[in-house]
């Protein structure tokens, strides 16, 4: 109730805020207690509590609020008009000046200051503006109202001096403004000056300080108003609200008696200092209160000690459970300091004995489903049979059991089908909440050779089997009589032992144990502990033929993968290979040995997972050890592997559609050469490899990019990289700077940083790498190669031009002689005679100039010879009348190995020849090779 309250006939008077303080003066038939009237009193004052004191507040700040916007919006609203207009007007004054007749010429004579200062002056006077200021064609000022601003620059005229015409507030020397800045051009379409007009702000500022007066005007009025009229408004309420008659007043008493004493909800009342002012009916039984509790200090109702202690604190609880008798209560307290004159509590009390005896049986299904549950999320998160058992006996501990042990057949463990004696497996996994477990530990061979076990009664049946309590239970016992005394002393007393079945077949055990502190199992345990190992057995097989597959698949990859690095002088090597977690890829790499002590390295990328994908990886592998043979220049080599793709790509649609196709594979080929350091490189869409120079310094060079292989319409390209001696060329795959927690950019940054150090082996560089690049599980294949270069010795290399003469044949072998006497390799002068006299011949009688010999010195000796010429000789088997055909065969026998290879202006042919003494041919077959 709101306002002055009025007095009814009976002498009642209701409280100001429209709450029963205390009982009707007359107690009603088939109440209990006495009620006292309350005293008469004055009205309470008006205070700021009431409804219409808050109403009238409120409306007050509602028009206070909206009179402030609208004020602020008419001054915003106002100056941004002034701004605007000024703009408008400083805009069409700058423009009639600068566009006047005889404006630009006067900034062209010899005084413009002259012409143009009264002209400015009367502009000045009849447009309004504050100033027009004239500067000519380089910013300084020709004409202006501050008389000191003259032969002055001025600022921010950029666009202007570029012919455009601008307006702005210009906040700066001389004064702040709202200007018009307007180019003059000449007759030749050049600027040959500006014109500047403005109004100051401040001036905008009077205008705006003239209408504010007028605004606060009519907001005071409008507040007045707004007061006035919520001032009528509350007085109105005040008064409708007062209109309650005794009748009316009487009936609300009694309907609130009536609700209050009927509801099936006990309400106690307590005052500040404990006493009972108010119970109903429902909290007399609930809390079986005497006769007389009105009026009685908690303390004295015999309540219980933490029902007594919570309503004689006044602390406020939701649901909190107390028992009264036989029953448990749920009590709500709640203050009435905000709601009432007088400092107290309410408490209300239901009975939920029925309800918790539910709501605990509602519980324990909840458990179980939410074990379950977890159950679904936290085993199997890997693929990987030890740590799936691993993850089913942390998730029964300790919400199932205080101890866990999984055991597997020894063929599971290695990823076969679970084959073999069922009574033989291996500890997988070993749980507990406690410490100095007596079970067997994890790794141990576990026998089930007593039938009457109950692990071998689970093995037989197929079926949980539960020992309630292990103390009298004599079959448990019969396997390890000492290790059973172990666990029953340990404190060990309740067991469930499940099998691990999956698609029929065993696969192993699961034990639960339960021990001191615990209760022991129950038949309701069985069917959660089944139910939780049969998801996990689905987990563990799963793992166990993906433990297969990837087991297979990384031993077929590792076989294609070369096995060690070939023999070479030309680049110290080391590399990684590390197979996805997931399944394994198509990444490989490879060094290839080529002539001239050149060396060739390889890195490429298939597209998928699995078995395919590394069956592709070996045939491109393959493909690129077979081009490489023959001595092909790295675009060339690619083109060709890039067909092959094609080709394949071809079959395999018209073969069987479900095949992954190859397009899109990454190579990418790299030859470097010992005697220059020069290297080069192509790549079909593969990454850019890292040089890091013998200083430290990393660079990714901007070599040529190609599509990837298969996909064709662009030709392959080779960039060219100069190496000193020491530096490192880090080639990789896109597993080692990408994956799903960072992008590529960012993995070269990290790359970049990992190898920027000097003096650092390729083997320190690659652990290096490993150990700041790679997670401890890799999602994709990782193929690392890291190459140091080395320079040919100078002194090592012999190189001539030849003229194209046969005469200079013999002249040829003496200086090749006195070369190989130098290098103490006179035994080898005989063979090197021979073969470089049949290769120089060849070149001249049947090549074309330049003709070149270079003599290469290094675990072996080569022998090459170039020609302009790109027909290609080869080995044939001469007739007994032929007159030559010979000299290759001579060669072949003398050399160990010998070949051709392209340039880009015509071929070189080259002999490899061991050091140390060449071995003789065999007399018979030369000179029945070269009989007539």
């Amino acid at each position: 109730m709101v306002g002055r309250s009025r007095r009814s006939p009976r002498g009642a008077e209701p409280p100001v805020d429209g709450r029963r303080r205390a009982r009707p003066a007359r107690p009603r038939p088939g109440t209990r207690g006495t009620r006292r009237a309350p005293g008469r009193g004055p009205s309470p004052p008006r205070r700021l509590g009431t409804v219409a004191a808050q109403v009238f507040l409120l409306q007050l700040i509602v028009v206070l609020v909206l009179v402030a916007a609208g004020a602020a919006a008419v001054v915003l609203q106002r100056r941004y008009d002034g701004e605007t207009s000024a703009k408008q007007r400083s805009l069409a004054v700058a423009e009639a000046f600068a566009h006047a007749p005889g404006t630009a010429l006067a900034l062209q004579s010899p005084d413009p200051a002259a012409l143009l200062r009264i002209p400015a002056e009367k502009a000045q006077l009849n447009s309004g503006v504050d100033y027009i200021s004239v500067l000519n064609s380089h910013g300084i000022r020709v004409t202006d109202p501050e008389p000191k601003l003259i032969g002055t620059p001025a600022q921010e005229i950029g666009r202007a001096m570029a012919g455009k015409t601008f307006t702005e507030t210009f906040h700066g020397k001389p004064t702040d403004s709202v200007r018009a800045v307007v180019p003059v051009i000449g007759a030749d379409r050049h600027v040959v000056g500006i014109v500047t007009a403005g109004i100051e702000i401040q001036n905008l500022g009077r205008v705006l300080d003239q209408q504010i007066p007028m605004v606060l005007d009519a907001a005071a009025l409008a507040v007045v108003l707004a007061t006035a009229g919520t001032f009528l408004i509350s007085r109105r309420l005040r008064r409708q609200t007062h209109g309650l008659g005794p009748a009316e007043m009487t009936r609300m008493y009694e309907h609130h008696d009536a609700v209050l004493h009927a509801v099936r909800e006990g309400v106690l009342i307590v005052d500040a200092d404990g006493r009972v002012l108010l119970a109903n009916d429902e909290a007399r039984r609930l809390l079986d209160l005497p006769e007389d509790a009105d009026r009685r200090h908690v303390t004295e109702l015999g309540l219980g000690p933490d029902m007594t202690r919570l309503l004689k604190s006044g602390e406020v609880a939701s649901d909190a459970v107390f028992p009264a008798g036989d029953r448990l209560l749920a009590v709500n307290t709640r203050r009435t300091a905000p709601y009432g004159s007088a400092p107290g509590l309410v408490a209300s009390f239901r009975d939920t004995t029925e309800l918790r005896a539910l709501s605990g049986r509602a519980e324990v299904a909840r458990g179980r489903l939410t074990l379950l549950y977890e159950a679904g999320v936290r085993i199997g998160t890997t693929l990987d049979v030890r740590r799936t058992a691993q993850e089913l006996a942390e998730v029964a501990v300790p919400r199932v059991a205080d101890a866990v042990t999984v055991e597997l057949l020894e063929s599971v463990l290695h990823g076969e089908e679970p084959t073999g004696a069922e009574n033989r497996m291996r500890r997988t996994a070993l749980y507990e909440t406690g410490t100095h477990n007596p079970l067997q530990p994890v790794g141990d061979l576990v026998r089930f050779v007593v039938a009457d076990t109950p692990m071998g009664a689970t093995l037989r049946r197929g079926k949980a089997v539960l020992v309630p309590d292990l103390h009298v239970a004599e079959d448990w016992r019969t396997r390890d009589p000492e290790g059973a005394l172990r666990v029953l002393d340990h404190g060990i007393h309740s067991l469930i032992t499940v099998p691990l079945r999956a698609r029929g077949v065993v696969l192993g055990m699961v034990n639960l144990w339960r021990g001191t502190g615990s209760a022991r199992f129950e038949e309701e345990d069985v069917a959660v502990a089944e139910e939780l190992v049969a998801r996990a057995a689905v987990a563990i097989d799963n793992a166990r033929r993906y433990s297969r597959e990837h087991a297979m698949a990384v031993t077929l990859q590792r076989s294609l993968l070369p096995r060690d690095l070939p023999e070479q002088d030309a680049l110290e090597l080391a590399w990684r290979y590390l197979p996805a977690q997931s399944g394994v890829g198509g990444d490989w790499f490879d060094v290839i040995p080529l002539p001239g002590f050149r060396v060739a390295l390889v890195v490429g990328d298939v597209v998928g997972h699995g078995l395919h994908a590394a069956v592709t990886m070996g045939r491109l592998r393959t493909a690129v050890l077979n081009f490489s043979s023959l001595d092909l220049p790295p675009d060339e080599l690619l083109s060709h592997l890039d067909e092959m793709v094609t080709r394949l790509d071809t079959q395999t649609a018209g073969a069987d559609g479900e095949v992954s196709p190859v397009t899109g594979a990454t190579c990418l080929y790299a030859v470097y050469d010992p005697a220059g350091g020069h290297c080069a490189v192509s790549r079909a869409g593969h990454l850019v490899p890292a040089v890091v120079d013998p200083a430290g310094r990393v660079t990714f060079p901007d070599l040529p990019l190609s599509p990837p292989l298969g996909v064709g319409g662009l030709p392959f390209e080779t960039g060219e990289l100069t190496l000193p001696e020491g530096s490192r060329l880090v080639l990789f795959t896109d597993g080692l700077v990408e994956n799903r927690g960072r992008d590529i950019d960012e993995g070269l940054a990290m790359l970049g940083a990992a190898v920027a150090h000097p003096d650092r082996s390729p083997e320190e560089t690659c652990r290096d790498l490993v150990e700041a690049m790679l997670p401890e599980h890799p999602s994709d294949d990782v193929a690392l190669l890291v190459a140091r270069t080395r320079l040919l010795d100078p002194s090592r290399v012999a190189l001539w031009d030849v003229p194209f003469d046969v005469a200079e044949v013999s002249r040829m072998r003496a200086e090749v002689s006195r070369r190989l006497r130098d290098w103490g390799l006179e035994e080898s002068a005989f063979a090197v005679e021979l073969v470089l006299s049949e290769l120089l011949t060849n070149a001249i009688r049947y090549g074309a100039p330049p003709v070149r010999v270079r003599i290469l010195l290094g675990r072996c000796l080569i022998c090459e010879v170039s020609d302009g010429s790109s027909t290609s000789p080869h080995l044939r088997r001469a007739a007994a009348t032929d007159e030559g055909g010979r000299g290759l065969f001579l060669v072949s026998q003398f050399a160990e190995r010998w070949g051709t290879r392209y340039v880009a202006h015509g071929k070189v042919i080259w002999a490899e020849l061991g050091l140390g003494g060449t071995p003789t041919p065999d007399a018979e077959t030369l000179l029945n090779a070269m009989a007539w």
